[in-house]
């Protein structure tokens, strides 16, 4: 009887924990207190010293590019940089980089593939910028050649999605040797409201879209899309962002040593076989 009794207490406990919707991971993703990127670049790294500049065009400060130490060993940062107020998102962008930012995240890409340093990506990001003058520049173009590029550089390169992973604009930061998110972030073709615009005819159905894009890091890792889910702190990385660094950090060290054992011509193939395998899995 009482054995009886335990197994239903449990089963009701079971039953009663809810995981966090997919919504809620959206809602959580875009949260204005989010930790951004240059709050995890502060607390993760040391001596960081910002690059400017595509050589082209200009500078898009919603992609931030440098160099910095970790664990005493230099690496190469390129991160998508959202604003905390309106003032700094004017300025930011809103996180949608134009196609000068991904030049200027290339330029600082082939740098460290010249001096062997690893690199290292934050993605948070709605989605590359739309517009007229974007469009323009060249976006497309921009986007696809980081693809092309970065899928063979010969130098380590680590990608972790921190808030939002928004279509191509993720995308173009993305083809790393390891793909990695934090547990409340989000990576998907678009937002739930494109999404439910374009299927619904409908915006205002976002919350249903997210239950069915598949655009939790757990769907994703589900399906190999990524390599590992970072858990957070309990109610998200922003309630306690030390322990969030902390937890990047360590993982970040321990991930390029392990990646170091590699030969280049072996990571190269193994960038290759992930990649063309998750094409092949979206066909």
């Amino acid at each position: 009887m009482n054995d009886s009794n335990n197994k239903g207490n449990f089963m009701k406990n079971i039953k009663g924990f809810k995981s966090k919707s997919a919504w809620e991971k959206v809602s959580l993703a875009r949260l204005k207190e989010r930790p951004t990127a240059l709050e995890y670049i502060d607390l993760i790294f040391d001596n960081f010293i910002e690059l400017h500049g595509d050589r082209n065009y200009g500078d898009d400060s919603s992609i931030v590019c440098g160099l910095a130490m970790l664990n005493d060993k230099p690496v190469t940062i390129v991160a998508e940089q959202k604003g905390r107020n309106t003032k700094e998102n004017i300025k930011r962008n809103f996180g949608m980089p134009k196609p000068e930012g991904y030049r200027k995240a290339l330029r600082i890409m082939k740098q460290a593939e010249k001096f062997k340093r690893p690199i290292i990506c934050f993605i948070d990001t709605p989605g590359a910028f739309c517009g007229i003058d974007a469009e323009e520049r060249g976006q497309g173009e921009a986007i696809a050649r980081n693809l092309l590029e970065m899928s063979r550089l010969k130098t380590t390169t680590i990608s972790v999605v921190i808030g939002e992973g928004g279509s191509g604009g993720a995308l173009a930061l993305s083809v790393t040797d390891k793909i990695y998110m934090l547990e409340n972030s989000i990576y998907s073709i678009l937002s739930p409201e494109g999404f439910a615009s374009i299927l619904w005819k409908d915006a205002s159905k976002a919350k249903e879209a997210s239950e069915v894009m598949k655009l939790t890091a757990e769907d994703l890792k589900e399906f190999n899309i990524i390599d590992k889910v970072i858990k957070e702190p309990t109610g998200g990385a922003h309630k306690n962002i030390e322990l969030m660094s902390k937890t990047m950090k360590d993982i970040f060290i321990s991930e390029l040593q392990e990646l170091k054992k590699y030969d280049m011509g072996v990571l190269l193939e193994k960038r290759y076989e992930k990649f063309r395998g998750i094409g092949e899995f979206l066909e």
